[in-house]
Protein backbone atom coordinates (compact mmCIF):
# COMPACT_ATOMS: atom_id res chain seq x y z
CA UNK A 1 0.00 0.00 0.00
CA UNK A 2 0.98 3.72 -0.94
CA UNK A 3 1.21 5.95 2.09
CA UNK A 4 -1.64 5.80 4.49
CA UNK A 5 1.04 4.76 7.37
CA UNK A 6 -0.53 6.38 10.22
CA UNK A 7 -4.29 5.50 9.19
CA UNK A 8 -3.21 1.90 8.25
CA UNK A 9 -1.78 1.49 11.97
CA UNK A 10 -4.75 3.02 13.78
CA UNK A 11 -7.13 0.46 12.34
CA UNK A 12 -4.44 -2.33 12.95
CA UNK A 13 -4.29 -1.28 16.74
CA UNK A 14 -7.93 -1.81 16.78
CA UNK A 15 -7.21 -6.08 16.51
CA UNK A 16 -5.18 -5.59 20.05
CA UNK A 17 -7.71 -3.43 21.60
CA UNK A 18 -9.07 -4.26 25.17
CA UNK A 19 -12.65 -2.93 24.38
CA UNK A 20 -15.06 -2.59 21.49
CA UNK A 21 -14.23 -0.20 18.91
CA UNK A 22 -16.27 2.18 16.70
CA UNK A 23 -14.28 3.59 13.94
CA UNK A 24 -15.40 5.72 11.17
CA UNK A 25 -13.58 6.61 8.30
CA UNK A 26 -14.55 9.31 5.97
CA UNK A 27 -13.14 11.09 2.96
CA UNK A 28 -14.26 12.10 -0.74
CA UNK A 29 -15.70 9.51 -3.38
CA UNK A 30 -12.65 7.70 -5.05
CA UNK A 31 -10.21 8.66 -2.09
CA UNK A 32 -9.34 4.85 -0.94
CA UNK A 33 -10.88 4.51 1.80
CA UNK A 34 -12.72 0.70 1.76
CA UNK A 35 -9.27 -0.23 -0.02
CA UNK A 36 -7.87 1.00 3.12
CA UNK A 37 -10.07 -0.85 5.23
CA UNK A 38 -9.66 -4.29 3.42
CA UNK A 39 -6.20 -3.85 2.96
CA UNK A 40 -5.62 -3.41 7.01
CA UNK A 41 -8.01 -5.98 7.87
CA UNK A 42 -6.57 -8.40 4.82
CA UNK A 43 -10.35 -8.25 3.61
CA UNK A 44 -11.09 -10.68 6.32
CA UNK A 45 -14.08 -9.50 7.77
CA UNK A 46 -17.20 -11.10 10.10
CA UNK A 47 -19.34 -9.40 8.29
CA UNK A 48 -19.54 -6.47 5.07
CA UNK A 49 -21.87 -4.78 3.99
CA UNK A 50 -22.53 -1.87 1.88
CA UNK A 51 -25.39 0.63 1.27
CA UNK A 52 -27.00 1.19 -2.07
CA UNK A 53 -26.49 4.44 -3.77
CA UNK A 54 -30.05 6.46 -4.08
CA UNK A 55 -31.75 2.91 -2.87
CA UNK A 56 -35.39 3.16 -1.19
CA UNK A 57 -35.23 1.67 2.59
CA UNK A 58 -36.71 -1.30 1.48
CA UNK A 59 -34.19 -1.78 -1.12
CA UNK A 60 -31.68 -1.17 1.74
CA UNK A 61 -33.07 -3.47 3.99
CA UNK A 62 -32.97 -6.27 1.57
CA UNK A 63 -29.63 -5.77 0.16
CA UNK A 64 -28.74 -6.07 4.10
CA UNK A 65 -30.60 -9.07 4.81
CA UNK A 66 -28.31 -10.51 1.64
CA UNK A 67 -25.36 -9.46 3.40
CA UNK A 68 -26.28 -11.34 6.67
CA UNK A 69 -26.71 -14.41 4.67
CA UNK A 70 -23.15 -13.97 2.68
CA UNK A 71 -21.59 -13.92 6.49
CA UNK A 72 -23.34 -17.46 7.16
CA UNK A 73 -26.95 -16.82 8.74
CA UNK A 74 -29.26 -18.80 6.42
CA UNK A 75 -32.52 -18.48 8.17
CA UNK A 76 -32.93 -14.73 7.58
CA UNK A 77 -36.07 -13.70 7.29
CA UNK A 78 -37.53 -10.22 4.70
CA UNK A 79 -36.52 -7.74 7.06
CA UNK A 80 -39.21 -5.28 8.06
CA UNK A 81 -37.31 -1.89 9.62
CA UNK A 82 -33.50 -1.25 11.44
CA UNK A 83 -34.35 -2.42 14.59
CA UNK A 84 -35.18 -6.15 13.32
CA UNK A 85 -31.89 -5.50 10.94
CA UNK A 86 -29.54 -5.11 13.53
CA UNK A 87 -31.39 -7.73 15.94
CA UNK A 88 -30.42 -10.44 13.10
CA UNK A 89 -26.82 -9.28 13.00
CA UNK A 90 -26.94 -9.52 17.01
CA UNK A 91 -27.83 -12.76 16.48
CA UNK A 92 -25.15 -13.36 13.88
CA UNK A 93 -22.62 -12.46 16.35
CA UNK A 94 -23.47 -14.21 19.35
CA UNK A 95 -24.05 -17.55 17.63
CA UNK A 96 -20.73 -17.30 16.86
CA UNK A 97 -17.99 -19.35 19.53
CA UNK A 98 -14.70 -18.55 17.95
CA UNK A 99 -12.25 -16.55 19.34
CA UNK A 100 -10.81 -13.30 18.61
CA UNK A 101 -12.04 -9.86 16.87
CA UNK A 102 -15.02 -9.81 14.96
CA UNK A 103 -14.25 -6.87 12.67
CA UNK A 104 -17.68 -5.64 11.45
CA UNK A 105 -17.46 -3.12 8.31
CA UNK A 106 -20.33 -0.99 6.56
CA UNK A 107 -19.44 0.91 3.80
CA UNK A 108 -21.01 3.79 2.61
CA UNK A 109 -23.32 4.23 5.96
CA UNK A 110 -24.68 7.66 4.71
CA UNK A 111 -26.04 5.80 1.53
CA UNK A 112 -28.35 3.80 4.34
CA UNK A 113 -30.12 6.63 6.02
CA UNK A 114 -32.93 7.28 3.90
CA UNK A 115 -35.48 9.13 5.27
CA UNK A 116 -38.42 8.53 7.91
CA UNK A 117 -35.95 4.76 7.93
CA UNK A 118 -35.17 5.04 11.71
CA UNK A 119 -32.07 4.03 10.37
CA UNK A 120 -29.56 6.07 12.69
CA UNK A 121 -31.63 5.26 15.84
CA UNK A 122 -31.10 1.72 15.58
CA UNK A 123 -27.86 1.95 15.21
CA UNK A 124 -27.23 3.35 17.85
CA UNK A 125 -29.34 1.07 19.86
CA UNK A 126 -27.56 -1.80 18.44
CA UNK A 127 -24.00 0.08 19.52
CA UNK A 128 -24.95 1.41 23.03
CA UNK A 129 -27.00 -1.40 23.76
CA UNK A 130 -25.16 -4.51 22.72
CA UNK A 131 -21.96 -4.03 20.83
CA UNK A 132 -20.23 -1.23 23.43
CA UNK A 133 -20.07 -4.05 26.27
CA UNK A 134 -18.25 -6.69 24.40
CA UNK A 135 -14.61 -6.94 23.86
CA UNK A 136 -14.12 -8.76 20.36
CA UNK A 137 -16.08 -6.16 18.49
CA UNK A 138 -14.25 -3.83 15.90
CA UNK A 139 -17.37 -2.17 13.82
CA UNK A 140 -15.89 0.07 10.87
CA UNK A 141 -17.94 2.71 8.92
CA UNK A 142 -17.39 4.69 6.26
CA UNK A 143 -19.01 6.72 3.97
CA UNK A 144 -18.01 9.33 0.79
CA UNK A 145 -20.60 11.52 2.33
CA UNK A 146 -17.97 13.36 4.78
CA UNK A 147 -20.92 15.85 5.66
CA UNK A 148 -23.16 12.70 7.27
CA UNK A 149 -20.56 11.25 9.10
CA UNK A 150 -19.44 14.61 10.83
CA UNK A 151 -22.82 15.62 11.54
CA UNK A 152 -24.63 12.20 12.14
CA UNK A 153 -21.65 10.35 13.89
CA UNK A 154 -18.86 13.26 15.04
CA UNK A 155 -21.56 15.71 15.88
CA UNK A 156 -24.46 13.56 17.32
CA UNK A 157 -26.13 14.90 19.95
CA UNK A 158 -27.88 11.90 20.80
CA UNK A 159 -26.88 8.37 21.82
CA UNK A 160 -23.64 7.64 19.37
CA UNK A 161 -22.28 11.21 21.34
CA UNK A 162 -18.65 10.83 21.86
CA UNK A 163 -18.49 6.92 20.95
CA UNK A 164 -16.06 6.63 18.44
CA UNK A 165 -13.23 5.09 19.32
CA UNK A 166 -11.10 6.31 16.05
CA UNK A 167 -11.73 9.39 13.25
CA UNK A 168 -10.32 9.09 10.30
CA UNK A 169 -10.05 11.30 7.13
CA UNK A 170 -8.57 10.11 4.27
CA UNK A 171 -6.81 12.69 2.44
CA UNK A 172 -6.06 13.32 -1.38
CA UNK A 173 -2.53 11.77 -1.98
CA UNK A 174 0.77 14.16 -2.44
CA UNK A 175 2.34 14.28 -5.75
CA UNK A 176 4.76 12.29 -3.93
CA UNK A 177 2.45 9.35 -2.97
CA UNK A 178 0.58 9.63 -6.52
CA UNK A 179 4.63 9.49 -8.44
CA UNK A 180 5.08 6.14 -6.71
CA UNK A 181 1.62 4.81 -7.81
CA UNK A 182 2.16 5.47 -11.14
CA UNK A 183 5.43 4.07 -10.74
CA UNK A 184 4.19 1.01 -9.36
CA UNK A 185 2.08 0.25 -12.55
CA UNK A 186 5.03 0.88 -14.93
CA UNK A 187 3.40 4.39 -16.56
CA UNK A 188 6.23 6.60 -17.68
CA UNK A 189 5.74 9.97 -16.64
CA UNK A 190 8.30 12.43 -15.77
CA UNK A 191 7.63 15.19 -13.09
CA UNK A 192 6.25 17.94 -15.43
CA UNK A 193 3.61 15.51 -16.48
CA UNK A 194 3.04 14.44 -13.14
CA UNK A 195 2.07 17.89 -12.25
CA UNK A 196 0.24 18.45 -14.69
CA UNK A 197 -2.17 15.20 -14.11
CA UNK A 198 -2.48 16.25 -10.65
CA UNK A 199 -3.98 19.74 -11.66
CA UNK A 200 -6.14 17.23 -13.61
CA UNK A 201 -7.18 14.47 -10.78
CA UNK A 202 -5.91 16.14 -7.65
CA UNK A 203 -4.66 13.38 -5.12
CA UNK A 204 -7.92 11.08 -5.99
CA UNK A 205 -5.90 7.57 -6.41
CA UNK A 206 -8.87 6.07 -8.52
CA UNK A 207 -8.19 8.50 -11.11
CA UNK A 208 -4.47 8.04 -11.13
CA UNK A 209 -5.36 4.35 -10.98
CA UNK A 210 -6.55 4.32 -14.34
CA UNK A 211 -3.00 5.25 -16.34
CA UNK A 212 -2.30 3.03 -19.07
CA UNK A 213 1.69 2.63 -19.40
CA UNK A 214 2.46 3.40 -23.37
CA UNK A 215 0.68 5.98 -23.87
CA UNK A 216 1.50 9.94 -22.96
CA UNK A 217 -0.50 11.60 -20.58
CA UNK A 218 -2.17 13.64 -23.15
CA UNK A 219 -3.12 10.21 -24.99
CA UNK A 220 -5.03 8.87 -21.77
CA UNK A 221 -6.40 12.19 -20.77
CA UNK A 222 -8.30 12.10 -23.83
CA UNK A 223 -8.89 8.20 -23.08
CA UNK A 224 -10.04 8.76 -19.84
CA UNK A 225 -11.85 12.29 -19.97
CA UNK A 226 -12.91 13.52 -23.49
CA UNK A 227 -13.57 10.32 -25.22
CA UNK A 228 -17.26 9.23 -25.12
CA UNK A 229 -16.64 5.66 -23.29
CA UNK A 230 -14.31 7.24 -20.93
CA UNK A 231 -14.19 6.01 -17.47
CA UNK A 232 -14.04 9.37 -16.01
CA UNK A 233 -16.17 11.01 -18.72
CA UNK A 234 -19.28 11.01 -16.41
CA UNK A 235 -17.37 10.87 -13.25
CA UNK A 236 -18.72 14.73 -12.15
CA UNK A 237 -22.09 14.33 -12.46
CA UNK A 238 -21.50 11.12 -10.41
CA UNK A 239 -19.85 12.46 -7.98
CA UNK A 240 -21.93 15.53 -6.69
CA UNK A 241 -24.85 13.26 -7.37
CA UNK A 242 -23.01 10.63 -4.35
CA UNK A 243 -22.26 12.83 -1.92
CA UNK A 244 -25.14 15.16 -1.98
CA UNK A 245 -28.76 14.86 -1.32
CA UNK A 246 -29.43 18.03 -3.21
CA UNK A 247 -26.33 18.19 -5.70
CA UNK A 248 -27.56 21.19 -8.05
CA UNK A 249 -27.27 23.62 -4.93
CA UNK A 250 -23.51 22.32 -4.48
CA UNK A 251 -23.14 22.36 -7.89
CA UNK A 252 -24.46 25.95 -8.51
CA UNK A 253 -22.06 27.41 -5.74
CA UNK A 254 -18.94 25.84 -7.54
CA UNK A 255 -20.15 26.76 -10.65
CA UNK A 256 -19.92 29.92 -9.29
CA UNK A 257 -16.28 29.85 -7.29
CA UNK A 258 -14.90 28.17 -11.06
CA UNK A 259 -15.48 31.87 -11.78
CA UNK A 260 -13.93 33.74 -9.32
CA UNK A 261 -10.02 33.38 -8.98
CA UNK A 262 -9.99 34.87 -5.90
CA UNK A 263 -12.80 33.28 -3.56
CA UNK A 264 -15.83 34.90 -2.68
CA UNK A 265 -17.60 35.94 0.37
CA UNK A 266 -20.50 33.70 2.11
CA UNK A 267 -23.15 36.25 1.36
CA UNK A 268 -21.48 37.29 -2.64
CA UNK A 269 -21.25 33.46 -2.79
CA UNK A 270 -24.87 32.70 -2.12
CA UNK A 271 -26.72 35.95 -3.97
CA UNK A 272 -24.58 34.51 -7.20
CA UNK A 273 -25.98 31.62 -6.89
CA UNK A 274 -29.66 32.67 -6.49
CA UNK A 275 -29.62 30.38 -2.69
CA UNK A 276 -30.79 31.66 0.56
CA UNK A 277 -28.81 32.77 2.94
CA UNK A 278 -30.53 30.77 5.81
CA UNK A 279 -29.90 27.58 6.98
CA UNK A 280 -29.63 25.74 4.20
CA UNK A 281 -27.08 27.58 2.20
CA UNK A 282 -25.09 27.67 5.11
CA UNK A 283 -25.44 24.21 5.55
CA UNK A 284 -24.18 23.42 2.02
CA UNK A 285 -20.95 25.44 1.93
CA UNK A 286 -20.37 23.72 4.94
CA UNK A 287 -20.99 20.13 3.45
CA UNK A 288 -18.50 21.49 -0.08
CA UNK A 289 -15.89 22.58 2.64
CA UNK A 290 -15.85 18.99 4.52
CA UNK A 291 -15.49 17.18 1.07
CA UNK A 292 -12.27 18.93 0.20
CA UNK A 293 -14.13 20.86 -2.84
CA UNK A 294 -13.85 24.44 -1.33
CA UNK A 295 -11.59 25.85 1.43
CA UNK A 296 -12.93 28.65 3.87
CA UNK A 297 -10.21 31.10 4.55
CA UNK A 298 -9.52 34.59 6.29
CA UNK A 299 -8.01 37.23 4.34
CA UNK A 300 -4.93 38.58 6.40
CA UNK A 301 -6.16 41.51 9.29
CA UNK A 302 -9.83 40.67 8.86
CA UNK A 303 -12.06 39.21 11.08
CA UNK A 304 -13.55 36.30 10.22
CA UNK A 305 -17.21 36.53 9.73
CA UNK A 306 -15.28 38.02 6.79
CA UNK A 307 -14.11 34.94 5.45
CA UNK A 308 -14.16 34.18 2.05
CA UNK A 309 -14.88 30.47 0.01
CA UNK A 310 -12.70 29.18 -2.64
CA UNK A 311 -12.56 26.41 -4.88
CA UNK A 312 -9.55 24.38 -4.30
CA UNK A 313 -11.09 20.69 -6.10
CA UNK A 314 -8.53 20.62 -9.60
CA UNK A 315 -10.97 17.78 -10.83
CA UNK A 316 -13.44 19.68 -10.28
CA UNK A 317 -12.02 22.85 -11.79
CA UNK A 318 -10.65 20.88 -14.80
CA UNK A 319 -14.58 19.43 -15.65
CA UNK A 320 -15.79 23.05 -15.39
CA UNK A 321 -13.60 24.80 -17.75
CA UNK A 322 -13.18 21.77 -20.46
CA UNK A 323 -15.81 19.35 -20.44
CA UNK A 324 -19.07 21.58 -18.42
CA UNK A 325 -22.03 21.47 -21.41
CA UNK A 326 -19.77 19.83 -23.57
CA UNK A 327 -22.24 16.94 -25.37
CA UNK A 328 -20.00 16.10 -28.14
CA UNK A 329 -16.35 17.02 -27.13
CA UNK A 330 -13.37 16.67 -29.60
CA UNK A 331 -11.94 13.11 -28.30
CA UNK A 332 -8.68 14.18 -29.04
CA UNK A 333 -9.40 17.44 -27.54
CA UNK A 334 -6.02 17.44 -25.18
CA UNK A 335 -4.03 16.03 -27.60
CA UNK A 336 -4.78 19.38 -30.08
CA UNK A 337 -5.41 22.04 -27.23
CA UNK A 338 -2.22 21.24 -25.11
CA UNK A 339 -0.61 24.14 -25.94
CA UNK A 340 -3.21 26.02 -26.42
CA UNK A 341 -3.66 29.69 -24.48
CA UNK A 342 -6.95 28.27 -23.23
CA UNK A 343 -4.99 25.59 -21.59
CA UNK A 344 -2.10 27.77 -20.40
CA UNK A 345 -4.21 29.90 -18.29
CA UNK A 346 -5.76 26.83 -16.89
CA UNK A 347 -2.61 25.84 -16.08
CA UNK A 348 -1.18 28.82 -14.08
CA UNK A 349 -4.85 29.10 -12.00
CA UNK A 350 -4.58 25.11 -11.20
CA UNK A 351 -1.47 25.09 -10.34
CA UNK A 352 -1.88 27.27 -7.68
CA UNK A 353 -4.47 24.82 -6.42
CA UNK A 354 -1.47 22.60 -5.90
CA UNK A 355 0.63 24.45 -4.05
CA UNK A 356 -2.38 24.63 -1.47
CA UNK A 357 -2.93 21.05 -1.15
CA UNK A 358 1.04 21.03 -0.24
CA UNK A 359 1.36 23.86 2.00
CA UNK A 360 3.58 21.32 4.52
CA UNK A 361 6.10 20.85 1.35
CA UNK A 362 6.39 24.68 0.82
CA UNK A 363 7.01 25.18 4.53
CA UNK A 364 9.67 22.31 4.98
CA UNK A 365 11.32 23.85 1.86
CA UNK A 366 10.96 27.39 3.39
CA UNK A 367 12.79 25.68 6.80
CA UNK A 368 9.72 26.55 9.21
CA UNK A 369 7.97 23.05 9.89
CA UNK A 370 8.28 23.36 13.34
CA UNK A 371 7.34 27.28 13.43
CA UNK A 372 3.43 28.05 14.03
CA UNK A 373 1.90 29.80 11.29
CA UNK A 374 -1.59 30.27 9.46
CA UNK A 375 -1.88 30.82 5.81
CA UNK A 376 -3.93 33.66 4.64
CA UNK A 377 -4.64 35.49 1.43
CA UNK A 378 -4.68 39.37 1.46
CA UNK A 379 -6.47 41.92 -1.12
CA UNK A 380 -7.00 45.49 -1.00
CA UNK A 381 -9.70 47.16 -3.25
CA UNK A 382 -8.65 49.74 -5.96
CA UNK A 383 -8.18 53.23 -4.52
CA UNK A 384 -6.48 56.48 -5.30
CA UNK A 385 -3.14 55.88 -3.62
CA UNK A 386 -3.25 51.97 -5.53
CA UNK A 387 -5.04 52.53 -8.72
CA UNK A 388 -4.80 48.85 -9.53
CA UNK A 389 -5.67 47.49 -6.59
CA UNK A 390 -3.49 44.26 -4.91
CA UNK A 391 -4.18 40.93 -4.67
CA UNK A 392 -1.94 38.30 -3.12
CA UNK A 393 -3.20 34.50 -3.30
CA UNK A 394 -0.94 33.18 -0.08
CA UNK A 395 0.54 34.82 2.44
CA UNK A 396 2.36 32.39 5.57
CA UNK A 397 2.34 33.98 8.43
CA UNK A 398 4.75 32.74 11.01
CA UNK A 399 5.38 32.75 14.50
CA UNK A 400 8.89 33.94 14.28
CA UNK A 401 7.68 37.31 13.10
CA UNK A 402 8.23 36.81 9.02
CA UNK A 403 5.47 37.01 6.42
CA UNK A 404 6.41 34.85 3.83
CA UNK A 405 4.37 36.72 0.21
CA UNK A 406 4.01 33.52 -1.78
CA UNK A 407 3.89 34.37 -5.74
CA UNK A 408 2.90 30.88 -7.63
CA UNK A 409 4.09 30.84 -11.24
CA UNK A 410 3.38 28.09 -13.59
CA UNK A 411 5.93 27.90 -16.74
CA UNK A 412 8.05 25.30 -19.33
CA UNK A 413 10.93 27.41 -18.82
CA UNK A 414 12.39 28.87 -15.81
CA UNK A 415 10.05 31.86 -14.42
CA UNK A 416 11.83 35.51 -15.77
CA UNK A 417 11.05 38.36 -13.30
CA UNK A 418 11.00 41.36 -15.89
CA UNK A 419 11.19 45.11 -15.48
CA UNK A 420 7.26 45.56 -15.49
CA UNK A 421 6.65 42.61 -13.22
CA UNK A 422 9.37 43.78 -10.97
CA UNK A 423 7.70 47.13 -10.44
CA UNK A 424 4.29 45.14 -10.01
CA UNK A 425 5.70 43.04 -7.44
CA UNK A 426 7.23 46.05 -5.68
CA UNK A 427 3.78 48.05 -5.37
CA UNK A 428 2.02 44.92 -4.48
CA UNK A 429 4.63 44.65 -1.48
CA UNK A 430 4.75 48.14 -0.81
CA UNK A 431 0.43 48.00 -0.75
CA UNK A 432 0.74 45.21 1.87
CA UNK A 433 2.93 46.97 3.78
CA UNK A 434 0.97 49.79 4.28
CA UNK A 435 -2.46 48.78 4.65
CA UNK A 436 -1.81 45.48 6.81
CA UNK A 437 0.11 48.15 8.88
CA UNK A 438 2.39 44.63 10.13
CA UNK A 439 5.30 44.83 12.28
CA UNK A 440 6.87 41.49 10.65
CA UNK A 441 9.52 41.21 8.57
CA UNK A 442 8.17 40.40 4.94
CA UNK A 443 9.78 38.23 2.37
CA UNK A 444 8.83 37.54 -0.88
CA UNK A 445 8.97 33.80 -2.09
CA UNK A 446 8.69 32.46 -5.12
CA UNK A 447 7.00 29.28 -5.74
CA UNK A 448 7.70 28.02 -9.19
CA UNK A 449 6.86 25.09 -11.78
CA UNK A 450 10.62 25.38 -13.25
CA UNK A 451 12.92 27.47 -11.14
CA UNK A 452 13.25 31.09 -11.20
CA UNK A 453 16.19 32.90 -13.87
CA UNK A 454 18.50 34.68 -11.61
CA UNK A 455 18.72 37.79 -13.73
CA UNK A 456 19.12 41.87 -12.05
CA UNK A 457 15.30 42.14 -11.26
CA UNK A 458 15.58 38.52 -8.99
CA UNK A 459 17.34 40.43 -6.38
CA UNK A 460 13.93 41.00 -4.65
CA UNK A 461 13.05 37.47 -4.25
CA UNK A 462 14.28 36.10 -0.44
CA UNK A 463 13.64 32.23 -0.91
CA UNK A 464 12.63 29.99 -4.12
CA UNK A 465 10.20 26.79 -3.52
CA UNK A 466 9.90 24.65 -7.15
CA UNK A 467 8.08 22.11 -8.30
CA UNK A 468 11.13 19.38 -6.79
CA UNK A 469 10.02 21.06 -3.56
CA UNK A 470 6.51 20.08 -3.72
CA UNK A 471 7.72 16.49 -4.43
CA UNK A 472 8.66 16.15 -1.08
CA UNK A 473 7.28 13.18 1.13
Amino acid sequence: MIGRTRERQELEAALTADEAQLIAVCGRRRVGKTYLVRESFRGKFFFEHAGVMRGTMTEQLAEFGDSLRRAGLNDVVELKGWREAFNELERLISRDRRKGKKVLFIDEMPWMDTPKSGFLKAFEVFWNGWCSGRKDVVFVICGSATSWIVKKVFQNKGGLYNRTTGRIFLEPFTLSECRKLVESKGVGLGDDDLAEAYMIFGGVPYYWAQLTKGLSLSQNIDRLCFSRTGKLRHEFDELYASLFENGGAHLALVRKLAECKGGMTQKGLLDAAGISSGGNGKRYLEELEQSGFIRKFTSFGKRKRDAQYQLIDCFTLFHLKFLDGESNPDEHYWQHAVNSPRVNAWRGLSFERVCFWHIPQIKATLGVSGVLTQVYCWHHVADDAYPAGAQIDMLIERADHVINVCEMKFSSRPFTIEKSYLTQLKTKLGAFEQVSKTRSAIHLTMVTSAGLLHNKHSGIVQSEVTLDDLFRP
